[in-house]
């Protein structure tokens, strides 16, 4: 998908500066018409040796003119040459380069198989990736450095799936165990407080979520850009690597919580002020719509910012420096990488489905009635054995699924910039790629 403006083979002609001549002209008229031409009165000799290709009746050699000039009266024109190419270099030459006399016709001719190959140090090519090379690239890095890799995500997995388990059952459980929310006898500031508090744990829920998936991007960050140039990293390292900048990515995770918490809160507010005021039907109506015209423009702000992580990490910058450089790296191309995030999400998703599942149904048969009560109304909690088994099931989903999502991110970066910066060269000489960039094509000669 080279979709970046200016992308294309070095020295390939644009559309409109193609050769509008035969194949197999020179290109330099001048010099086609200084050459000799054979003697009008000349006898005509048959053509020898070339079977079927050429025509038993031939114009007499004086006859041709020069390229670019007009024929005799009375004599029609050469035909143009097929999709296919007149079959053989043009007269007077090779076949030049790209934008020569011979020219390559559009782009890199079906004959010379594409161009030259980028190098390829690591799990990735260094050029612009494309949507299967980006996803292939994060798989590729999770099979070939799994011991660090999933040594990485397992911790992280594990802690946040300790931390959920611990609100679920202490927090959430109490207020779905009392059945408040589908009692419809229940007061409304039973209701309201049920809500605020199922709302809050939820919140939570996400929060460390949220985390500790931020937080194993992070120390995954390290191991992917070290995969890139083919280079090994150890759990170590990547901490040694990681640390210097985690407070500040802690710091990134709640200011762009905020800003997408605020631009919900700023769109649902009217609405809400107007229930307050005793419009209440009318009030939550637009506290709705509101709030979901301002989801989106969140989402929208969230894209934008969502390169922030691995630019605070790999270049060692500050909080408002990395959301900056996020948004210069995304302007130009926010429906792309909203493509490839949200395929990436929904590869996880599905992943983390098919694992999760049979853990879950699993758990249900060690849960006694309280997951009939939940499902029911009439009540019922549920039990440790439910969220411990779950949450085993999450843990090694997650463990699988995190470095995905991750390399996906760091590999989204890394792209934006081989696109706009030309970091491709920066990474071939830290690989140690001896010329790369001063070949014909772009390419290490």
């Amino acid at each position: 998908m080279n979709d970046t403006p200016g992308w294309a083979s070095p020295g390939s002609p644009r559309p409109e500066e193609q050769p509008s001549g035969h194949a197999g002209d020179t290109g330099r008229p001048e010099q086609d018409a200084a050459r000799p031409a054979q003697p009008a009165n000349e006898p005509e000799a048959p053509a020898q040796g070339t079977g079927a290709k050429w025509s038993a009746q031939q114009p007499p050699p004086g006859q041709w003119t020069a390229p670019g000039g007009t024929p005799p009266p009375g004599q029609v024109p050469p035909p143009p040459p097929g999709p296919g190419g007149w079959g053989g270099p043009p007269p007077g030459g090779g076949y030049g380069g790209p934008g020569g006399s011979g020219g390559w016709g559009t782009g890199w001719g079906a004959g010379w198989g594409g161009p030259p190959p980028a190098a390829k140090p690591g799990i990735i090519p260094l050029r612009p990736l494309g949507v299967g090379e980006i996803l292939d690239g994060a798989v590729t890095m999770l099979r070939t450095h799994w011991r660090t890799v999933l040594g990485i995500s397992l911790v992280v997995a594990v802690v946040t799936e300790i931390v959920v388990v611990l609100v679920q059952g202490l927090a959430l459980d109490g207020l779905t165990g009392g059945g408040v929310l589908t009692d419809p006898d229940a007061a409304a500031d039973e209701i309201l407080r049920a809500v605020r508090n199922t709302l809050l744990g939820s919140g939570v829920v996400a929060l460390v979520s949220m985390i500790g998936t931020v937080l194993a991007t992070a120390l995954l960050t390290a191991v992917t850009s070290r995969a890139v140039l083919g280079r090994p990293v150890t759990v170590g390292e990547a901490w040694h690597e990681s640390r210097p900048q985690v407070l500040r990515l802690f710091g990134l995770i709640i200011v762009v919580t905020l800003i997408g918490l605020g631009i919900v809160a700023v769109g649902a507010l009217p609405g809400v002020l107007i229930a307050v005021a005793g419009q209440t039907e009318a009030g939550i109506a637009l506290a709705a719509l509101g709030g979901f015209a301002a989801a989106i423009v969140a989402v929208w702000v969230a894209v934008r910012l969502s390169l922030a992580s691995p630019a605070l990490m790999l270049e060692k910058q500050g909080i408002k420096k990395a959301l900056g450089r996020s948004v210069k790296l995304v302007r130009g191309s926010w429906w792309r990488i909203f493509g490839i995030q949200l395929l990436a999400s929904a590869i996880a998703y599905l992943v983390s489905a098919v694992i999760g599942v049979p853990f879950s149904l699993f758990a249900m048969a060690f849960a006694g009635d309280g997951v009939t009560g939940l499902l029911d109304g009439t009540g019922g909690s549920l039990g440790w054995a439910y969220l411990v088994i779950n949450g085993i099931g999450a843990v090694i989903g997650s463990t699988i699924v995190l470095p995905i999502t991750a390399g996906v991110t760091v590999l989204l970066y890394i792209d934006q910039r081989i696109r706009r910066e030309a970091l491709d060269l920066e990474l071939a000489r830290a690989a140690g790629i001896q010329d790369y960039g001063s070949g014909p094509s772009g390419t290490g000669s």
